[in-house]
C-alpha cells in the first residue's frame, strides 16, 4: 500500500430500507455505487434531494449497514472495510482516520462549547490547556463571539450550533472528512472561513467526500462531483 493509493474506495454498494410501519415495503436508495476518493481532493456528492447522498454518507461512516458492497478505507499501513467492520475497529477508525461534520450539533448537555470542541483534541492526546488555546483560536476564527465560549451549544442560534460543530469536526487531524452541508445556516462571511479551512485541510493531504448544496461553496472547494442519481436510478 502507498499513499498514492485512495484513502476511501466504495464499490458495488446497495442499499435498501425496509419500512416496517408500511407492511415491509421496500424502499430502494442505492445499487452499485462505486467510487474513489484520494488524499489532498475534494469530492461533492451531487443530485437532487433523495437521490440518496446523505444515506451514502451515512453508510461510508458506517451508521447504515449496506445490503452489498464494499468501503474500503485507509488507515495507516492497512485497509479496513467499514461495512463489515466490527463495532470496535469502526469507533477506532473513527477516533483516528475518519471525521465527520454532520448538518445538526449532538452533544452532551451543560458542556460549553469551548470544552465541545477542544475534546477530540485531547482524546489524541494533547494536554488540555494546548486543546482549549487551539479550540479558542479556531472558534475566534468562525467568528463565534467569546462570551458564548463557556456556555452549553444547546442554547445557541442554528448558525452559532453549526460552526461550533465545524470547529468540532475540523480541530483534530482525520486523513478522511465527511461532511454533509457544512454551511446551510451560515453567513457569508462564515461560509468564506469554512471555504478557507476546508482549502488548507486538503493542502494537508487530508480527503474530503461531502454534500454542498451551496453552489458557490462547492465550485470553490470541490475537485469533481459525483452524480449520485446514476446510482438511484440502477437501485
Amino acid at each position: 500500500m502507498t499513499q498514492t493509493d485512495p484513502i476511501l474506495t466504495v464499490a458495488g454498494l446497495s442499499k435498501t430500507f425496509i419500512l416496517h410501519l408500511r407492511e415491509g415495503a421496500r424502499l430502494p436508495v442505492v445499487a452499485g455505487a462505486g467510487f474513489e476518493l484520494h488524499a489532498g481532493e475534494c469530492v461533492a456528492l451531487g443530485g437532487p434531494s433523495g437521490a440518496g447522498k446523505s444515506s451514502l454518507l451515512k453508510m461510508v461512516y458506517g451508521n447504515y449497514r449496506v445490503d452489498a458492497g464494499t468501503i474500503q478505507v485507509r488507515d495507516g499501513d492497512e485497509t479496513v472495510d467499514v461495512a463489515t467492520a466490527d463495532p470496535r475497529r469502526l469507533i477506532r477508525l473513527r477516533g483516528q482516520t475518519m471525521g465527520y461534520v454532520s448538518q445538526f450539533l449532538r452533544v452532551i448537555p451543560r458542556v460549553g462549547a469551548l470544552d465541545v470542541v477542544a475534546e477530540p483534541l485531547i482524546g489524541d492526546g494533547v494536554a488540555r490547556e494546548e486543546a482549549t488555546a487551539r479550540a479558542g483560536a479556531l472558534l475566534a476564527r468562525l467568528n463565534l463571539p467569546e462570551r458564548l465560549w463557556q456556555l452549553p451549544p444547546a442554547t445557541f442560534s442554528g448558525g452559532e450550533q453549526q460552526r461550533v460543530n465545524i470547529a468540532r469536526g475540523l480541530i483534530a487531524h482525520r486523513p478522511l472528512l465527511l461532511m454533509d452541508e457544512p454551511t446551510a445556516s451560515l453567513d457569508a462571511a462564515n461560509r468564506a472561513v469554512v471555504v478557507e479551512l476546508i482549502e488548507e485541510k486538503k493542502r494537508a493531504g487530508v480527503g474530503i467526500l461531502g454534500i454542498f448544496h451551496d453552489a458557490e461553496v462547492r465550485e470553490a472547494v470541490c475537485d469533481r462531483v459525483i452524480d449520485v442519481t446514476e446510482f438511484a436510478r440502477a437501485a
